[in-house]
């Protein structure tokens, strides 16, 4: 499979028309400010499942095989990140966060940073996950198309203090990459509070059919509700 080499969206039909590294028709025309997103596997069938039990389900035993998987993303990025970096998972707005019990993006990023300081134990990886924090809670996208997503997470992040990323570079580790809204805010908002740059590692990437799907789906669920 042929993906964008920033983001790592199927590039389908599209690279048959293109020579070298290519990028999809997204980053082209509104380039992330993240540097790339790596991501473990296609956010389907079982790993789509398994990532369901660790977040709605609680069932917190699913982070350990799943944060080892994590792991493989975040080894993707070491040839060409920074020797050094300030790791900070997404964050989840604190009143969900007290209700859910944890965060499943911090679950999976500890668990995936012992895996990858075995296996690469100069790599200097400081987690900070504080540094980034959600000043408001947000709708679900599960509903909500591209650009509802975007507009939905405007001013929902803030760096905790001044200086707190500052000259830093940063990776930034959540569990599903879907449409990159949320990267890309994270990433916006890092980056003017001082940070040198932004890296992205995620556990599942949905591609574009996968969330057409989706999308048809909720709609025909929302759909069958009205009478």
């Amino acid at each position: 499979m042929d993906v964008c080499v920033r983001c790592g969206e199927n590039l389908g039909e599209e690279a048959f028309f293109r020579s070298g590294p290519a990028e999809c028709r997204s980053c082209r025309l509104a380039p992330p400010q993240f540097v790339r997103a790596a991501a473990y596997g296609t956010y389907h069938d079982e790993m789509r499942r398994s990532l369901h039990l660790l977040k709605y389900e609680r069932v917190t035993s699913m982070a350990k095989p799943l944060g080892t998987l994590m792991a493989q993303a975040i080894l993707m990025l070491a040839p060409v990140a920074p020797p050094a970096m300030l790791v900070i998972a997404v964050p989840l707005f604190a009143g969900r966060q007290r209700k859910r019990g944890y965060n499943q993006s911090i679950l999976l990023t500890d668990i995936a940073l012992q895996a990858v300081r075995t296996q690469l134990p100069e790599w200097d990886l400081q987690v900070a996950h504080s540094r980034l924090i959600r000043t408001r809670d947000t709708e679900s996208h599960f509903r909500l198309a591209p650009h509802q997503r975007r507009e939905n997470l405007k001013g929902a992040f803030a760096v905790a203090a001044k200086d707190a990323v500052r000259g830093q570079n940063i990776l930034l580790v959540d569990d599903i990459y879907t449409t990159g809204a949320t990267a890309r805010e994270c990433s916006r908002v890092l980056l003017k509070a001082g940070a040198s740059s932004v890296w992205v590692a995620t556990l599942a990437r949905a591609q574009v059919d996968t969330f057409a799907t989706w999308q048809l789906s909720a709609v025909m669920e929302q759909a069958s509700t009205v009478h």
